[in-house]
């Protein structure tokens, strides 16, 4: 009797505990309406703005930094110096090379008039054009290292963040900048791959930036080359009429039309 006692206690804290696991009948997530169950998370897509224009500025040479003139948060425009390194030596060696190859000239011309007069053969004026030519090269490999000297801006941006500081020096390759054109905004969306015959490039739907909260119109400019195995979802970049006041790295949500 005392077993059969225990069994009927345990038998009723299961049906307990069952009842209180199962869904209210008034839980939102099984609310339905005239179309059928409700579409608010079916139809919506979690997603973040990225600039088509950004980049990482990195040094292409060696040197001592002279001149950083933008910090984090300021606007340049396309072709303003964005850093300048000490280039005095290397603007010695092109001075250098500029002369040599003056000389050479010189030395060409020389050979040629002699030539004309049968003074000397056709060997030493072959090899005065070699050594103009040689001249010629070395100054223009010194011309590409001092233009290297300056780091241009290659769009009109802003700075994200400054990863040197003025006069240190860094070696060749090193980041400078993180710079970003906040104009040229799109949206990145990850979609359920099963949503790939329903949406098409100039179509249109609502995202809403979490920083905002102001639904925006976007318009689906292309979907992506692969569906990612593990997740099967599927990128998605659409763009922006009018990018003022976001930045990217906002996140938000996308709200499609019915999807049929």
């Amino acid at each position: 009797m005392q077993r059969l006692g225990s069994l009927v206690i345990g038998l009723t804290f299961v049906s307990c505990v069952a009842q209180a696991q199962s869904p209210a009948p008034d839980d939102p997530l099984l609310e339905t309406s005239a179309t059928g169950t409700r579409a608010s998370s079916a139809n919506e897509a979690r997603g973040v703005l990225r600039a088509r224009d950004q980049a990482m500025l990195a040094s292409e040479l060696a040197g001592r930094i002279v001149e950083l003139p933008f910090s984090e948060g300021e606007s340049f425009k396309k072709g303003d110096t964005l850093a300048r390194f000490d280039c005095s030596g290397y603007q010695a060696q092109l001075n250098a090379a500029q002369a040599a190859s003056r000389g050479a000239g010189e030395e060409l011309a020389h050979n040629r008039q002699l030539a004309a007069l049968n003074s000397v053969g056709r060997f030493e004026v072959a090899r005065a054009e070699a050594k103009v030519s040689e001249t010629q090269a070395q100054s223009q490999v010194y011309q590409v290292q001092v233009k290297r000297c300056s780091v241009l801006a290659p769009f009109d941006g802003q700075v994200v963040e400054r990863k040197v500081q003025r006069f240190e020096s860094v070696a060749a390759g090193a980041p400078l900048l993180d710079v970003v054109d906040n104009r040229t905004l799109e949206i990145h969306l990850l979609i359920p791959s099963r949503w790939m015959g329903k949406l098409k490039p100039g179509q249109t739907f609502n995202f809403v930036p979490d920083e905002t909260g102001q639904p925006l119109e976007a318009t689906v400019k292309r979907l992506g080359a692969r569906i990612d195995e593990g997740s099967q979802t599927l990128l998605l970049v659409a763009t922006l009429p009018n990018a003022t006041g976001l930045l990217a790295g906002m996140s938000g949500t996308a709200r499609f039309a019915e999807l049929k």
